[in-house]
C-alpha cells in the first residue's frame, strides 16, 4: 500500500548524493496538505507584498503572468520522507519580487500567506536563493489545484512544507513570526539535509 501511495523506486548509486538522509526516492508526485483544495476565481485572485518594505504591490492574475519569467529544475524533499528528483518549474523568480517591493534594511524574515489562512516563514537569507521562486508551472504543465494552482512558493532547500500551495500574499518582517505546522511543532529551519523535521 505505502509503495503503491509514494512510489517507493529503488536507489541508483549515481544518485544516492542528492537524497537527504532519511528520505527514499519516489517517481509519482504525492498530494498532501491540511484542509481542503480552495476554489480560486481568477478574476478576484491577487497576490500583495507589504510589511517592511519601501514599494508595497499588489497585483491581479494577469500582471502576475506579465512578470519576467524563469525556469527552475530542483529536487524536492517532503518531510515525510519522500524525495522527488530533476523536478522543473516555471513562475517569477522572487528576485523580481524582491526589486519591485525595495525591502527595509529592517526586513530580515518573511511570511507566506496563503488560501484558508496557511502560512509558511523563512529567514531572508534561505529566501533570497537564486533557485526560490513563485511557481504557476511544474513539469510544463499549469500547476495542479492539489498542488497549489494558480501559484505557489517553491523552496527547494528547505522541507517542502515551506513551498505553500495557493499563496497570495508575503509579508516582509523585521522579526519571527512562526507558520502554520512551525506551530504545531514542525522544525523552524526545516533543512532536509539535517533532516530538521520537528522542534526539540
Amino acid at each position: 500500500m505505502f509503495e503503491r501511495l509514494f512510489g517507493r523506486h529503488q536507489e541508483d548509486p549515481e544518485v544516492a548524493d542528492r537524497i537527504p538522509p532519511g528520505q527514499y526516492r519516489t517517481l509519482k508526485f504525492p498530494v498532501l496538505h491540511y484542509g481542503s483544495v480552495p476554489r480560486t476565481d481568477l478574476a478576484k485572485w491577487n497576490f500583495k507584498a507589504y510589511g517592511e518594505v519601501e514599494s508595497p504591490f499588489t497585483l491581479t492574475w494577469e500582471e502576475f503572468k506579465g512578470l519576467p519569467r524563469k525556469t527552475v529544475n530542483c529536487d524536492i524533499h517532503c518531510v515525510t520522507r519522500w524525495t522527488r528528483l530533476d523536478t522543473t518549474w516555471e513562475g517569477v523568480a522572487i528576485q523580481e519580487i524582491l526589486s519591485r517591493a525595495q525591502l527595509k534594511p529592517s526586513a530580515r524574515f518573511v511570511l507566506a500567506h496563503c488560501e484558508q489562512g496557511y502560512t509558511a516563514n523563512l529567514p531572508l537569507e534561505v529566501f533570497e536563493d537564486d533557485d526560490v521562486m513563485l511557481a504557476d508551472t511544474f513539469g510544463g504543465e499549469p500547476l495542479e489545484p492539489e498542488h497549489g494552482w494558480p501559484l505557489r512558493l517553491l523552496v527547494p532547500k528547505r522541507y517542502f512544507w515551506k513551498s505553500a500551495k495557493w499563496i497570495r500574499g508575503l509579508e516582509f518582517l523585521d522579526r519571527d513570526i512562526l507558520g502554520f505546522w512551525e506551530r504545531y511543532g514542525y522544525n523552524n529551519n526545516a533543512d532536509p539535509w539535517k533532516e530538521e523535521r520537528y522542534s526539540d
